[in-house]
């Protein structure tokens, strides 16, 4: 996944098989399975509800959107932020197979 295929956070989508829309409201979000550390490509919330819990997340990738009905806010703001995610993105997968942790200790992608 290359950072500009990511959808900007406000957008809506309908996920393939899905009967309720999405609103996205996070981007490359990595959990914890057993062992292993699952990454998806967004994190969002039912729409128009919002969020009403933890347990009303969604994680999901691009690949499973199958209707966009609205696209975020795409500014100069978000496009030095997407230039911080790419930079995440490439360090991933250039350690994908090595053994090193490559999770992002809980920190913040900050920008300026």
């Amino acid at each position: 996944m290359q950072a500009s295929e990511l959808l900007p956070i406000g957008s809506v989508v309908l996920l393939r098989g899905g009967q309720k829309k999405l609103m996205i409201i996070g981007l490359l979000q990595g959990v914890q399975d057993g062992e292993n550390r699952k990454a998806y490509d967004y994190i969002g919330v039912l729409f128009p509800e919002g969020f009403m819990n933890v347990d009303s997340l969604v994680l999901f990738n691009h690949n499973q959107i199958d209707i966009v009905s609205f696209i975020g806010c795409d500014n100069e703001e978000r496009q030095v932020f997407m230039e911080r995610v790419s930079d995440v993105i490439s360090f991933i997968e250039s350690n994908k197979n090595d053994n090193r942790d490559t999770s992002v200790k809980n920190e913040a992608i900050v920008y300026e």
